[in-house]
């Protein structure tokens, strides 16, 4: 018996990625066993980009399905009868109504003074929140002056403080804006806090015995480590601060969409309202979005990221 090759010199290095059969061929005298090598390679490389654009597109279009599908029985449900359009406007009739109000420039107008309340009162209370939890995460003495009393503070419904702010500030931009702020502070100091507290102690025992200083421990290891939940809580700040300011721009307001809400009201627009209400979901679905691309990039070294970060 003899034993016949396809590959050979550097060919045979290719080999781990190869099928190999072995064929018997008939001789006059003895079988021969002829190695049939075919190389698969080429083939698994052209199946890997095609497998990560199928993954990208599913990505894309799948969490799309769920709300077009259900926009779609909605329009067909009002289209039939099913579902009166009195009570629940069909949504070709709220995209009219969009249509109206962009042509006249309300609703530009509206959505930018809302985005900029969001803004400005989200940036004051998250940066608040964050310095009050990294003090009080860090060093103890800090923690046994505030933390009490800051708790006690966050278990007041924020929204409680609105007459107040009616009597202090006026019907102004200032009780919206303070209101926003507050709803933003507490749960990013609360998970800043949290994560600093539960980061893992085998790590810092691990940057001392490295020769870290205090600072180096801090921005190397603690800050680091609690980066995660500190995001959580600024994605959950995020929603509190759009809901926060649906009850804020109902304050004698005269712009925003919280404003678009109470003039359909009095005008019995139900579309506009309903409008309104789907301007507020795309706004925080937006803003969540934003936040989750930060988050990729920021934690793109850890492991439950790198490949989403990469992707």
């Amino acid at each position: 018996m003899t034993d016949a090759s396809l590959l050979s010199g550097p060919a045979a290095a290719a080999a781990s990625a190869a099928v190999v059969r072995k064929e018997a061929v008939p001789r006059a005298c003895a079988p021969v066993v002829v190695s049939v090598v075919a190389d698969i390679s080429d083939r698994a490389g052209g199946m890997a980009p095609a497998r990560a654009r199928g993954a990208a597109l599913r990505r894309v279009l799948l969490p799309w399905l769920l709300p077009l599908g259900l926009l779609g029985i909605w329009q067909l449900l009002s289209a039939t009868g099913i579902i009166s359009t009195a009570i629940v406007p069909a949504p070709l009739d709220i995209w009219d109504a969009a249509v109206q109000l962009a042509q006249r420039g309300e609703l530009q107008r509206d959505i930018l003074v809302s985005l900029r309340r969001v803004a400005i009162g989200f940036v004051i209370g998250a940066t608040g929140g964050l310095l009050l939890g990294l003090f009080v995460g860090l060093f103890e003495p800090v923690r046994d002056l505030l933390d009490r009393s800051l708790q006690m503070i966050r278990t007041i419904p924020h929204l409680a403080l609105v007459p107040l702010m009616i009597l202090w500030f006026g019907i102004g931009e200032e009780p919206r804006l303070i209101l926003v702020a507050i709803g933003s502070l507490f749960p990013v100091y609360i998970n800043t806090v949290g994560g600093i507290r539960n980061v893992d102690p085998k790590l810092i025992e691990l940057g001392k015995s490295y020769g870290l200083g205090r600072t180096e421990l801090i921005w190397s290891i603690v800050l680091p480590a609690a980066l995660q939940p500190i995001l959580v809580g600024i994605r959950y700040a995020l929603g509190v601060a759009w809901l926060t300011l649906v009850v804020g721009e109902t304050i004698a307001s005269r712009d925003g969409v919280g404003y678009l809400v109470q003039n359909a009201r009095e005008l019995l627009r139900i579309d506009i309202i309903v409008l309104a209400i789907i301007l507020y979901a795309i706004a925080g679905w937006l803003s969540d979005l934003v936040t989750r691309v930060i988050e990729r990039r920021l934690l793109r070294w850890h492991p439950n990221y790198a490949d989403r970060a990469n992707a």
